[in-house]
């Protein structure tokens, strides 16, 4: 494969297209300056105004929240699992009904496999802007996002009507709901009472994975981060592994799949048969089936990349109570 070929599988940091107006909370003050990505699969975006970089099915889907500092993404919940690992900023994650339940703090390099069937929602606390990246279980990510009704209330304040098929509708711009298109129902008080309300401590072993504990897991060989043995034990639908200098290796190999390569410190040199590229931390690079590789740091200090690759498993659901 060549060069120009590959490069079309590589999504820089620097050329991610940015959409403002993804979701139903983009006119909700405290939520109105995010911006969502979608790097590789249709995401999740309920605006048709989202750019997908990369098409190509690859089991999973990748995207990307980017946020200024106490900028809030609301309250929500897929079918199938969300995982996040945090490029730059300092996070703050937090679940439930209300958003009470529990909370974490994650810095650089912390990667969250959140459980599904808890609404969660996210907020950089950090003192500027901010980047977290996010691998969501299925090729069709689950068929969209399912909101707090709270947050759709608060946005039908500000204009924003999500359709009962997923589409957003802008009424401060002439926007209805199209003849015999419902809005979107709130969940029933019986189907929010189901939902479980796990607390800090019940969530964190279990889903939670800190970048100096895997640093040092992957001393030798790459830390299995999320997979049925890995160190968090899951079955999403892919598993992620972590390398670092120490773990990594020039002996080239190949998937039966597509894989994923995502930079999150250093540089990485990425040789394959026919040409090479350098990958810098936001990077992301789709690795074709069967296409005999290797990635290397290319340049001295600190190098840790996240490796994804989908399983054979249903994509979710991820919480086991």
């Amino acid at each position: 494969m060549t060069p120009q070929d590959m490069e079309a599988r590589i999504v820089r940091y620097g050329a991610l297209q940015p959409c403002k107006t993804a979701f139903i909370d983009a006119h909700t003050p405290g939520s109105d300056q995010k911006e969502n990505f979608t790097i590789i699969g249709g995401g999740v975006s309920e605006s048709p105004d989202q750019h997908v970089h990369i098409t190509i099915p690859h089991g999973f889907n990748v995207g990307a929240a980017g946020q200024p500092p106490r900028v809030r993404n609301s309250l929500h919940d897929h079918n199938t699992a969300e995982v996040f690992f945090v490029l730059s900023g300092r996070w703050r994650f937090f679940w439930g009904r209300w958003g009470t339940a529990g909370e974490v703090t994650l810095e650089p390099g912390d990667i969250f496999n959140i459980p599904t069937g808890l609404f969660r929602g996210f907020e950089n606390i950090g003192t500027d802007y901010g980047m977290i990246m996010a691998i969501l279980g299925g090729d069709d990510a689950g068929g969209g996002v399912m909101w707090a009704p709270q947050v759709i209330e608060e946005a039908a304040a500000h204009g924003l009507v999500l359709a009962e098929t997923g589409k957003l509708y802008d009424t401060k711009t002439g926007q209805h709901l199209p003849e015999g298109v419902n809005p979107m129902p709130l969940m029933s008080d019986a189907e929010l009472a189901k939902r479980p309300e796990p607390t800090t401590a019940e969530v964190l072993p279990n889903h939670v994975a800190r970048y100096w504990d895997m640093v040092a897991l992957a001393d030798r060989k790459p830390c299995k981060v999320i997979g049925e043995t890995g160190l968090l034990k899951d079955k999403p639908g892919f598993e992620v592994n972590f390398i670092t200098r120490a773990s990594a290796t020039d002996r080239r190999h190949s998937h039966d799949r597509p894989s994923v390569l995502m930079p999150v410190k250093g540089h990485w040199r990425v040789d394959w048969d026919g040409g090479s590229a350098t990958l810098a931390p936001g990077d992301t690079m789709s690795v074709p089936r069967d296409l005999s590789h290797a990635a290397m740091p290319s340049m001295t200090g600190e190098a840790a990349l996240y490796h994804v690759i989908a399983t054979d498993d249903p994509a979710g659901p991820s919480w086991k109570g």
